[in-house]
This record gives structure tokens, C-alpha cells and sequence, in this order.
């Protein structure tokens, strides 16, 4: 029985063992591929059950007549795979491929060349396998596929003709480098801001930047959170990764703000002055307060524009094309956003679908249908939150775009939504609910991670036509020079971890890799946006090798870029195509980890052991500040009278920042990065992965304001620095 459980575990693309970051080899127990299986939708509940399900996903293969989507690349042969009974073979066949233009591309098929690959017997038929080769020229693009026999259709499917590489821009084609800075948007201090940065602060922000000579801004995800729970902040954990986090809209540049007299008496109250000034003073963003204040003002505006649409025709005229243009899946978010909201009034309790009735959880039910009818204005009003915020963000690519910027907006696309989120509730069979993303132990943290996020099912996948996964790539690179995807290794495999489970009792699934590549690298050249992939941790040479023919920056970050003895890696080891960092959102900022506050704040939270040897992990870490110290002096980068003693050293000095920060300039990386909290010496961390409520995680502020910023001297003189270590780029 366990042979046949792991033979349809392979079948349903469970890794059935990997090796760990120590090199052991880590084998799936039984227990670990029933629960991933039946997080799949899979029956697995004695021997019969297995058989069963191992017959009919291998007829399943068979039966799939053309693949959902098939995906090839220009710069070699076009082969379409074909399943079809035997006594299909008897009549003419031929293939039509119709391109997004419209134009048919008929090819008739010689059946007596093609030569099966395969056969078997399905149902009590035979049925053959073989390829089909195109050798006419497809365009780049999205193509409908069908399959004729006797000119009647038997199979349809879509063919997708992808680039061979990913968008570079063209000052970063011939070796140019460039430099620029990473943002949490929400930590942005302004004094016209509602106590949260905005897309005003983005785009003023672009600009600071751009004046220092930077050519490339990054920024947390942007993702729909949820405004009936605010104080749920992770951008990683988001309600939908297609729309944005309304919070970050400017109030007062919604077109109409002027105009709306309600909207302006709200806002000019001594309370609400108050109130904001008083959000706009706190170290922390307070997302529930902040959220009441500016859906109470968006609420206003949308009213006007309601009651009076004569005056706004053209405007309202722009809306319902938006609404058109993202069609249902704009509806069912903000029917989602809708609902979410009507049941936390009654219950605040209520954290997502499924904890709804369960009359709600379904998006096709009549119960959600009547909802929608009678609660049409509250439905729209999600809608507009959504086209406002796009207009908005619209606004700052097309900032970057006047700034004529090597890169602009780099954003960020998480690995995967939150479980009681829109997008999970409008595309339910698409996700394993029984299962979360995570990652094994390792050095990082010795009890393995488990994220609480829903990963995609394979199979799911393919069947839509990555339908999904296309509209998630779109959403994301719209308005954006680069996309970082996080955790880039989950287009190659991703570590389930079982509800109920420990992260040590799970086990990787296995995702369609070229196939997903070749839709990233179509989708990057469509929209002009060069690709980052997050590529930390245990990465497989196969994946970093197939990610740098795709032409997708690696992820390479200073405090893990070392050499077998402990050592930093000389600038020039770093590769050229690559995105250079001295520390990510995940780990301690320069100062923090020079200080070793993450250590304590690791051991706190048990992830560094049961009884953690914390004096022994600060005595490492002083040796670690000797060691980057010696990188530095062997650049003749260290400032004078700055010892090569890691414990002489307390504190990173500003000059000391500027240092690393010159360091990684030196690299090949055709993108270096700095985050905004080591220009201004923050110690403390932006997450603590693996905490919730124990560290204010996406919610510390900057400590300087963004007008500040520019008087303050320390960006620019940080900046200065690196453009000449960049040099003309």
C-alpha cells in the first residue's frame, strides 16, 4: 500500500523526498502524502481509494486531448502534443490555429507521418499519443488551438508563443548598472499624509530619488488587503494579489475632492484635523484608525459622484469601462469586500469566508446573488475604491515614465493570498485549503516555517490554462519597470505543510517550471518590465540556471553572499545579472544586525531552539562584524580610524553604512538596492517572520518625513557615493 501511495503521490507531483540545507536526504513520510493528497481533493482513505484515483488520473492524461495551454518558445520548434482514440487517426486531421489578431492558421496533418510516441488503453479503446509539429511562423502571443477531424472539432486548447528570455531595459542590456532605494510605502511619514504613505508619497518619493541620481524604486506589495479588517497588515497575506490595498489612496487627489462639499466640511472638523495629525505622529501605523478615517471621507465621494453624474458623465463613463475591463473578477472582489463587511459588522469576530454562513461561501450561490442585488450601491462602491486606487497608481508610472528612469516603480508580487481572502473565495478550486505554504527547517529557523498560506494545486493550474497565474502577472506588472516575485523557487516547488501539521512533517509539490517561465517571460516583454527572482535559501543549481537563461535577475543579498570559511564575497564575485542587497524586509536592517538585536529578538520567539546559546550566536555575530569589516579594508573602503576589531566596533556609524553601501555598489549586479530604513539607521526590523502579534510587524514608520528627506543630507550624501561607485550606469 505504501508504494501505490507514493506512486500517486508522484502522479499528483508530490516530491516524494528532498534533501534539507545540511544536504540530508529527507524522505515523505506516509502520513505527509495522504494529507497533501487529500488537501488536493484527493481520496486516499484505504487501498481501493488509491487504486481508484491512480486509474483515473492516468486516464485523465490520456483523455486531455490538447493540453489547456500549450507553451512554447519562438526560438524553437512549436510541437503540439496530442491524445486521440485510434479511430480518429482514420479521418482527415488537421490543426487551425487562430492568432490574437484573428487570423486563422489552418495546417492539415499527415497522420501516416506522425509516427505515435504512444499508446494505451483507455476505457476500453485505443487511444495514441504523438506531436505535432507547427512549421508555420506564430506570432508572440495567445493563440486558440483546435483540433479537426473530418472538419469537425474533436479538441480545443490554447498555445501560448513566449519570448526566449525575459524584458531587460535597454541601459541594462550591455552590462549598465543602476542604483536606487527600497520603500515600505505604508511607513512613509509626509505632512499631507493620512498617517499611512500613500500613492502621492510614492510618486513624490520616485522623484526625491530620481534627483539623487537613482534610477529604480522599489516597494512593498501592493496587494488588496482588507479594509473591513485593517489592522491585518501583511502585504504577503493578501486578500487578492490582482487588485490594490485602497489604503494607500490619496484622499484628497480623488477627482472630485474639491468639489465634494461633504467631503470637505468631514475633513475640515477640528476633530478629523486632530485625528489626522495625530496619525501622522505615531511611530506605528494604526491601520484601524487610519482605515476609519479615509473610507469615512471615500464614502462621501463616492456619494457625489452617485448623486450627481451629469457633471461627471465623462468620469463615471471611465469607471463603468474599468468595470468592464476587469469584469468578474472585479465584481467578485468587491462582492467579497461587500460581504466581508456586512458580517463583521454583526460579528467582528468574523475573519473571512469561511467563516460566513455557509449559504455566503459560495460566489455562484443564490444567497450571494441577492446580496448583490440588494446591496448594489455598497458593491460599486468597492468597485470605484479599486479604479481610484488604479488611477492613482497609474499616475506614479507615468511619473517614472516623465522621469525617463532606467527602471521606475519595482514592485513586489507575494508567493501566494490569504486563505479567507477574496481572491481564495472567488477561485476556491483552485487552492488546497487543507494544506500552507511554508518551508522546511534549516539554519534560518531550526522548527521549519508555516506561512498560512494556501498554495495553488498543479493539476488546478494547468486545467484553467494558467488563467490565473497569467491575470495575477499582468496585475502586478501594470505600471511597473520590474517585478520581483517572491520566493521565486515556488514556480519550481513549493513546501505544503498539512493542516494540523508541524513544517518538519511536510513536503515539496512540484509546479509545471518551463511552462511558467515561458508565460513570466511573454507577460515581462508585453508590459516592459524586468523580472526579479527572490532566489534566498536552498535553491537547486537546475533552478538558478533555467532562471538566468530567462534572463531573471537573482536575488543576492550581502549578509548571506559568503564563503565556505565565514568570509564576505568580493564585489566582483557577485553576478551581473543580478539585484544586489545588503538586507531584505525579512531580516534585520544593517544596524540591527550589527547590533544583534535580531538574535535576541529570534531566541525570544523560540526560533533559534528550545534552549538557544545566545551568547555563543552574539559571539558569532561579533566575528561576522570582524569579517565584514576585512571585506570592506580589503576594498580600501573602511574608514579611517575604524579598527578591524568586530567587538571594537559596537554601533555601524554612518560611515560605516556608507562603506557596505559602496561595497555592493562595486558589484557587477545590474540593480543595487538600498533599503530606506539603513539610510537613516534604523534598528529595529521591518518583520520578524514567524510572529504575529509579538513584533509590529509592516507597521514602523520612517524616522524622517519624506520633506525632510531632502534637507536631511543623509540620502544624498549616500547616494552621491554609490553613483560613483556605479559610475555613468
Amino acid at each position: 500500500m505504501t508504494e501505490a501511495l507514493r506512486r500517486l503521490a508522484s502522479a499528483f507531483d508530490v516530491a516524494l523526498e528532498y534533501h534539507d540545507i545540511w544536504g540530508h536526504a529527507r524522505r515523505a513520510d506516509d502520513g505527509a502524502l495522504r494529507a497533501i493528497l487529500a488537501a488536493m481533493g484527493v481520496d486516499v482513505h484505504g487501498p481501493e481509494s488509491i487504486a481508484s484515483a491512480q486509474r483515473e488520473i492516468d486516464a485523465a492524461r490520456w483523455r486531455e486531448r490538447v493540453a489547456p495551454m500549450t507553451v512554447v518558445r519562438a526560438n524553437e520548434p512549436c510541437r503540439i502534443r496530442l491524445h486521440l482514440p485510434a479511430d480518429t487517426l482514420v479521418s482527415p486531421l488537421a490543426l487551425c490555429i487562430v492568432d490574437e489578431a484573428g487570423t486563422e492558421i489552418p495546417m492539415p496533418v499527415d497522420t501516416s507521418k506522425l509516427g505515435s510516441a504512444e499508446e494505451t488503453i483507455v476505457d476500453g479503446a485505443r487511444w495514441c499519443a504523438f506531436d505535432v509539429e507547427v512549421d508555420v511562423a506564430i506570432p508572440l502571443g495567445y493563440h486558440d488551438v483546435t483540433v479537426n477531424a473530418d472538419r469537425t472539432a474533436v479538441a480545443k486548447g490554447r498555445l501560448a508563443v513566449a519570448p526566449s528570455a525575459c524584458y531587460r531595459p535597454s541601459r541594462l542590456r550591455a552590462g549598465g548598472r543602476v542604483f536606487g532605494a527600497a520603500v515600505q510605502l505604508y511607513g512613509v511619514r509626509s505632512s499631507r499624509n493620512w498617517g499611512i504613505g500613500d500613492f502621492t508619497d510614492l510618486a513624490n518619493l520616485l522623484e526625491q530619488w530620481a534627483e539623487a541620481g537613482a534610477d529604480v524604486l522599489g516597494v512593498n506589495p501592493l496587494h488588496a488587503l482588507f479594509p473591513q479588517r485593517p489592522a491585518h497588515a501583511s502585504p504577503y497575506s493578501p486578500s487578492s494579489r490582482i487588485f490594490l490595498n485602497v489604503l494607500y489612496l490619496d484622499v484628497e487627489a480623488v477627482p472630485g475632492f474639491a468639489q465634494c462639499e461633504r467631503a470637505r466640511e468631514l475633513v475640515a472638523t477640528s476633530a478629523f484635523r486632530n485625528e489626522l495629525d495625530a496619525l501622522r505622529a505615531t511611530p506605528l501605523v494604526d491601520y484601524p484608525r487610519v482605515a476609519a478615517a479615509k473610507l469615512a471621507a471615500l464614502e462621501r465621494l463616492h456619494v457625489q459622484a452617485r448623486r450627481d453624474p451629469d457633471a461627471h458623465a465623462s468620469r463615471w463613463q471611465e469607471f463603468r469601462t474599468f468595470c468592464a475591463a476587469r469584469g468578474e473578477a472585479l465584481r467578485r472582489h468587491a462582492l467579497f469586500d461587500a460581504l466581508q463587511e456586512h458580517f463583521v459588522r454583526a460579528d467582528r469576530s468574523i475573519w473571512g469566508w469561511p467563516a460566513w454562513p455557509a449559504e455566503y461561501r459560495n460566489p455562484q450561490s443564490d444567497a450571494v446573488a441577492r446580496f448583490a442585488d440588494e446591496h448594489a450601491e455598497r458593491v460599486e462602491f468597492f468597485a470605484w475604491l479599486q479604479w481610484q486606487a488604479d488611477i492613482q497608481r497609474d499616475a506614479v508610472a507615468q511619473r517614472a515614465r516623465r522621469l525617463d528612469l532606467a527602471v521606475g516603480v519595482y514592485a513586489d508580487l507575494a508567493v501566494s493570498i490569504d486563505r479567507g481572502g477574496a481572491e481564495s473565495w472567488a477561485t476556491q478550486d483552485l487552492y488546497a485549503a487543507g494544506a500552507s505554504v511554508g518551508a522546511p527547517p534549516d539554519a534560518f529557523n531550526v522548527e521549519g516555517q508555516d506561512w498560512g498560506l494556501p498554495p495553488m494545486i498543479p493539476r488546478r493550474l494547468r486545467e484553467a490554462a494558467y488563467g490565473p497565474f497569467i491575470a495575477t502577472l499582468r496585475a502586478n506588472m501594470r505600471g511597473a519597470g520590474a517585478l520581483r516575485i517572491d520566493h521565486v523557487m515556488g514556480l519550481f516547488r513549493l513546501f505544503w505543510v498539512p493542516q494540523g501539521a508541524k513544517p518538519a512533517e511536510g513536503a515539496y509539490v512540484r509546479y509545471p517550471f518551463d511552462e511558467m517561465l515561458g508565460l513570466i517571460a511573454l507577460e515581462s516583454h508585453r508590459h516592459g518590465c524586468l523580472v526579479i527572482g527572490e532566489d534566498l535559501g536552498t535553491v537547486p543549481d537546475e533552478v538558478r540556471r533555467a532562471l538566468a537563461q530567462n534572463d531573471i535577475l537573482s536575488y543576492r543579498v550581502l549578509l548571506f553572499e559568503r564563503g565556505t570559511g565565514g568570509e564576505f564575497k568580493a564585489p566582483d564575485s557577485y553576478p551581473q545579472g543580478a539585484l544586489a542587497v545588503a538586507s531584505t524586509h525579512d531580516l534585520p536592517t544593517l544596524a540591527g544586525w550589527w547590533e544583534g538585536r535580531d538574535i535576541h529578538l529570534r531566541a525570544d520567539q523560540g526560533q533559534l531552539g528550545p534552549r538557544p546559546d545566545v551568547r555563543a550566536a552574539i559571539d558569532e555575530r561579533v566575528r561576522d562584524r570582524g569579517r565584514l569589516l576585512a571585506a570592506l579594508d580589503r576594498e580600501g573602503l573602511l574608514p579611517a580610524g575604524i579598527p578591524l576589531d568586530g567587538a571594537a566596533v559596537a554601533s555601524l556609524t554612518p560611515e560605516l553604512c556608507i562603506a557596505v553601501q559602496r561595497f555592493l555598489a562595486r558589484t557587477p549586479a545590474a540593480l543595487m538596492v538600498m533599503q530606506a530604513e539603513d539610510v537613516y539607521g534604523v534598528t529595529e526590523q521591518v518583520n520578524l517572520p514567524g510572529t504575529t502579534d509579538a513584533h509590529p510587524n509592516w507597521r514602523r514608520k520612517l524616522p524622517v518625513a519624506l520633506e525632510v528627506q531632502g534637507i536631511d543630507g543623509r540620502l544624498r550624501r549616500l547616494a552621491a557615493c554609490v553613483s560613483r561607485e556605479r559610475g555613468d550606469g
